[in-house]
C-alpha cells in the first residue's frame, strides 16, 4: 500500500510553517503516544507514521527533497540523484543519516550521539486582569512523560545498567564507504544513543520514562499581557533513557473584565454620571484595578465622552518600574421615571434663560440644518 503524503499525515497544508508543523505533530503525538494507548497496535502504527513525517518535514533540506521527489527521495536509488547501492536501505531515517553526515560539516549538521530529547509541551492558562496586575504563583497539573523512578530514567532493570554499544563503540554513529565518500550514519543498533539495554526495566519497558501527571509552580510576573509566553526550562517531556527533557511553554490568556478595558499598560473605564453632576459639576469615586478607589473631579458643563486621566493608575509594565495610566470616560445619563415636580422643574429650566448659552452645540447644529434646508429651497 502506498504511503500517505507526509503533509496529510500531519493534517497540515504544504505551505505550513515550522511552528504549524510542530503544533500539529505535538497534538497527534499526545493523542497516539504508546504510553497513552497501551496494547493498541493501530495507535502505535499511527504514532510511527506521524513521527516519520515530522522527522522529514521539520528539517529544511529533507523537506525540500521531499517536496521535489516525494517518497522516492528516501528510497534506495529512488528519484533523481538518489543514493543507490548496498548498505543504505530505504526509509526516511536512512536518507536523513546520509544527508546529514555528507553535508553536516558544511551546514551545521549534528554529529556524535543523537539521544532523543523529550518533546516541548504547551500549557494554556487563563488569568484575571487583577492577577495580571499583581502577578501570581500558579499551580499547574501537567500530563506528561517523566523519568521512571524504578530505573532512574536509564531504562535498565534494577541492578543493571546500559552498556556501550558494540557496533559503534559508544559514538552513536557508524561509517560506511560509498564510492569516493566515507559516510557516517546513525548506528542502527543503538539508534544513535551510544548505549544499549540488555535487561530493560519492567516498569517503563526500557524507555526510561512513564506517563504521569505532575504538579508545577509557575511565577506569573506583574504586567503580563494577553498572549504572553513563559518558558519553564526542563519541565517538558522526559527524554528517552536519560536524554535531556524538553521545555514547557506557558501561554497566558487574560480574561475580559466586566468594568475595565486594557490597551497595553493603560486602563479604560466608562462611568455613567447624573445629568445634574455633569451640568453643575461635582466629584465621583471610581474603582481602580488595584482594588482601591480614586476621586475624579467633574467640572460643570461636562459632556458625554469626555475623558479624565488618572496618572499611574493603570497596569505595571512587564519587567519595568513604569506604570500606565487610567482613563475615565463619563457617560451623561438622561433622567428617567421623573415625578411631576421634577418634570415641572425641567420645563421651567427649558423655558428659562438663553439656549444659545446653555446648549451651544445643539443650537449651532440646528442653525446649520436650517441654513441647509433654506439652500435646498432656493
Amino acid at each position: 500500500m502506498a504511503k500517505q503524503d507526509y503533509y496529510q499525515t500531519l493534517g497540515v497544508e504544504r505551505s505550513a510553517s515550522q511552528d504549524e508543523l510542530k503544533k500539529a505533530y505535538r497534538k497527534l503525538a499526545m493523542q497516539y503516544h504508546p504510553d497513552r494507548n497501551p496494547g493498541d497496535a493501530t495507535a502505535e502504527q499511527k504514532f510511527k507514521e506521524i513521527s516519520e513525517a515530522y522527522d522529514v518535514l521539520k528539517d529544511g533540506d529533507k523537506r525540500a527533497a521531499y517536496d521535489r521527489f516525494g517518497h522516492d527521495a528516501f528510497t534506495s536509488g529512488g528519484g533523481p540523484g538518489g543514493f543507490g547501492g548496498g548498505g543504505f536501505s530505504g526509509g526516511a531515517a536512512g536518507f536523513a543519516d546520509i544527508f546529514d553526515e555528507m553535508f553536516g560539516d558544511f551546514m551545521g549538521g549534528r554529529r556524535g550521539s543523537t539521544a532523543q530529547s523529550g518533546a516541548d509541551l504547551r500549557y494554556n492558562l487563563e488569568i484575571t486582569l487583577e492577577e495580571a496586575y499583581q502577578g501570581k504563583t500558579a499551580q499547574l497539573r501537567v500530563p506528561t512523560s517523566v523519568a521512571c523512578d524504578a530505573c532512574n530514567g536509564s531504562g535498565a532493570a534494577k541492578n543493571s545498567s546500559p552498556v556501550t554499544c558494540p557496533t559503534c563503540q559508544g559514538r552513536g554513529r557508524v561509517r560506511a564507504q560509498q564510492g569516493f565518500f566515507t559516510i557516517e550514519r546513525t548506528c542502527p543498533t543503538c539508534q544513535g544513543v551510544g548505549r544499549i539495554i540488555e535487561n530493560p526495566c519492567e516498569v517503563c519497558n526500557g524507555s526510561g520514562r512513564v506517563h504521569k501527571e505532575k504538579t508545577l509552580q509557575a511565577n506569573i510576573p506583574a504586567g503580563v499581557e494577553d498572549g504572553t509566553r513563559i518558558r519553564l526550562s526542563g519541565e517538558g517531556e522526559a527524554g528517552l533513557r536519560g536524554a535531556p527533557p524538553g521545555d514547557l511553554y506557558l501561554f497566558l490568556t487574560v480574561a475580559p473584565h466586566e468594568i475595565f478595558q486594557r490597551e497595553g499598560a493603560n486602563i479604560f473605564c466608562q462611568v455613567p454620571i447624573p445629568m445634574t453632576t455633569a451640568a453643575l459639576g461635582g466629584s465621583i469615586e471610581v474603582p481602580v484595578v488595584d482594588g482601591g478607589r480614586a476621586k475624579v473631579t467633574v467640572p460643570s458643563g461636562t459632556q458625554s465622552g469626555q475623558r479624565f486621566r488618572l496618572r499611574s493608575k493603570g497596569m505595571p509594565v512587564l519587567r519595568s518600574k513604569a506604570v500606565g495610566d487610567m482613563y475615565v470616560e463619563v457617560a451623561v445619563e438622561t433622567p428617567r421615571n421623573l415625578t411631576k415636580r421634577q418634570q415641572e422643574l425641567l420645563r421651567e429650566f427649558r423655558d428659562e434663560g438663553d439656549h444659545h448659552q446653555t446648549n451651544p452645540e445643539s443650537h449651532g447644529f440646528f442653525s446649520r440644518v436650517k441654513e441647509f434646508w433654506e439652500d435646498l429651497t432656493d
